[in-house]
């Protein structure tokens, strides 16, 4: 059965670990804004201790999540078990993006394997988290990580993705604002 904590403990941070796909839940603030779930992979995700997190943001098609923390901070990440015992563990928090050219990301981007195409560290004050069974999640086997994500920021180059983020990434579907300076 489900329960609520303040904080990951050893066991939960052992099944955050284990799993190899996760999701990012935001929304703008306001009643009208779109709600955003983004599914997030390729060993991207660090717990830096029972009340933090943080994710390496990889360029995208959209930018949804960068603005909606710049907006008002609220991010729920979720892990569920795909294989062995059934378990959904959901993490509550206010987020902030860090640039990776900014100073601060320079000690959290050893947490995270170097990937093409990282535009920011999503860095999470954990405020809840809580469990639940799962039991209808389906069981599925892991067989390996995309390439296509790395093969098409390898392709784009440096230039191509700065050019990319200034056209795809600048504001969200509403209309905030998400990356507001290109990133090189």
């Amino acid at each position: 059965m489900g329960r609520v904590l303040d904080e990951i403990t050893p066991a939960i941070r052992q099944l955050i670990d284990a799993q190899h796909v996760f999701f990012v839940a935001t929304a703008p603030s306001g009643p009208d804004g779109h709600v955003n779930v983004s599914p997030k992979g390729l060993d991207t995700f660090a717990v830096l201790g029972p009340n933090e997190v943080a994710y390496l943001d990889l360029t995208g098609s959209g930018a949804e999540t960068i603005a909606h923390l710049r907006d008002n901070g609220r991010i729920t990440i979720m892990f569920c078990t795909f294989e062995g015992a059934p378990n959904i563990v959901r993490v509550y928090g206010q987020g902030e993006v860090i640039p990776v050219d900014d100073p601060r990301a320079r000690e959290l981007r050893t947490r995270f394997s170097d990937h093409p195409g990282a535009r920011s560290i999503v860095r999470v004050d954990v405020e809840r988290v809580s469990t639940s069974c799962g039991y209808a999640v389906p069981l599925m086997a892991y067989q390996d990580d995309r390439s296509r994500l790395t093969e098409w920021t390898e392709g784009k180059g440096a230039e191509g993705l700065v050019a990319y983020r200034a056209e795809k990434n600048a504001t969200s579907i509403d209309g905030l604002p998400a990356l507001p300076v290109p990133i090189d």
